[in-house]
């Protein structure tokens, strides 16, 4: 009788499996050397720059761009999807006391953890595609909500109720700042949400989709992308790249400030990127949104990107190192007038929509997701030394033999 050993065959992949392809998808693709990306059939700074939020979406989550009686349809519904239930929306003061210093994306796991089992939120290996879409909107309309409202709570400020009447972009600020913003900044923030809805098999995404292979439901799924999301190399540089152009300060202190840092073997936030071998075309479309709004803050961060990678081209010859998405986001949101802690949250707002249609792809797979490691510690098996195990005894202290164990007697 022949034995399949085809399971115990592994295969070496480079260290954090870049490269390697995991599956199949339809939802976009990352082409670094090009530069380009793209949503579905679509370039997604494309859609960024023509196209509303809810178009986005709805494209993401039913595979096609909606005629305007869907998308008022869609814009519809996922707005009424914004209120959060009575339980949860009384949950949100102990929430932001208890997750303090950590912010509101620390906040976003419990509440989310919340929210589905307020709603009911059942494994997506045992509900049907269209329940499973239900839950993903449910889950990805009141993101925003939990977000600013956690905030504003953490500020000592009283949560502010969705409008149904503003769109995703300009909600989130209205919700965040109490006031209906204006239509620059809110196209603003809008076009930066977009930009940012998915890109490829990124740690948070694929966080989500291993979670869903396992079954899990959609509030599950969302609460390990959140989790990975907030590690500082994958969401949490926006601020920190912001924080580099206030430690520089002035023009005359680019130079020598990027030169000591670069020298010391320091990463410049705000600069280089694990896929793009190229311009970030993400940066070059926040480029040209700051740019117009102009003023001070604009012109310095045009300034520092030039001259870094000037410098980075000198220091680190034959390596492609340009501004990623980060750097100007940053600049693009401070404009908008975003603080700071809210930054990496913003990214979340609008990478739900990414991880929801990924959740929803990979519950159409019924593998589960389950790589190998290698072991590379001591041999094994080796004898365990006589002596060093206590067994606890019946009477749940000290040690000794098993206690014996009495067959019942059965009645004939």
């Amino acid at each position: 009788m022949s034995v399949d050993r085809s399971a115990d065959v592994l295969a070496d992949v480079p260290r954090g499996l870049a490269g390697v392809v995991v599956t199949d998808t339809e939802l976009g693709d990352v082409r670094g050397r090009e530069g380009f990306y793209h949503y579905r059939q679509y370039s997604a700074v494309d859609l960024a720059q023509a196209c509303g939020f809810e178009e986005v979406w709805h494209l993401l989550a039913h595979g096609e761009l909606p005629d305007e009686a869907r998308r008022a349809a869609f814009a519809a519904r996922t707005a009424r999807l914004r209120r959060l239930p009575d339980d949860v929306r009384a949950a949100l003061p102990a929430i932001a006391a208890a997750t303090g210093p950590s912010g509101p994306l620390a906040g976003l796991r419990t509440a989310l953890s919340l929210l589905g089992a307020s709603l009911g939120f059942r494994p997506v290996y045992d509900i049907d595609a269209g329940r499973r879409r239900d839950d993903g909107l449910a889950a990805t309309a009141a993101v925003p909500t939990l977000l600013t409202a956690l905030y504003r709570i953490g500020q000592g400020l009283d949560p502010v109720e969705p409008r149904d009447d503003l769109g995703y972009a300009a909600n989130y600020l209205y919700m965040l700042t109490g006031s209906e913003p204006d239509a620059a900044r809110a196209r603003a923030v809008e076009r930066y949400l977009i930009s940012t809805i998915d890109h490829g098999f990124n740690a948070s995404t694929f966080t989500a989709r291993v979670i869903a292979s396992t079954g899990a439901d959609v509030a599950a799924c969302l609460v390990g992308a959140v989790g990975a999301l907030s590690g500082p190399l994958h969401g949490g540089a926006p601020s920190r790249a912001l924080d580099t152009l206030d430690a520089i300060g002035t023009p005359d202190r680019i130079d020598p400030w990027i030169r000591e840092r670069v020298l010391a073997g320091e990463r410049i936030m705000g600069f280089g990127h694990p896929v793009y071998r190229t311009e970030d075309p993400r940066s070059r479309m926040l480029r040209g949104i700051a740019q117009e709004f102009g003023g001070p803050l604009v012109e310095f961060a045009v300034e520092v990107e030039r001259q870094v990678e000037a410098i980075l081209a000198e220091l680190k010859p034959g390596r492609e190192l340009h501004t990623n998405v980060e750097f100007y986001a940053g600049v693009v949101m401070e404009l908008c007038g975003l603080p700071r802690e809210m930054f990496t949250p913003t990214f979340a707002a609008a990478r739900v929509v990414g991880w929801s249609a990924n959740i929803m792809e990979q519950a159409e797979d019924s593998k589960i997701i389950r790589p190998a490691a290698r072991y590379v510690g001591p041999r094994a098996p080796v004898t365990v030394p006589r002596g060093s195990v206590r067994v606890p005894s019946s009477t749940g202290s000290g040690s000794g033999p098993l206690p014996s164990v009495r067959t019942p007697r059965v009645a004939p």
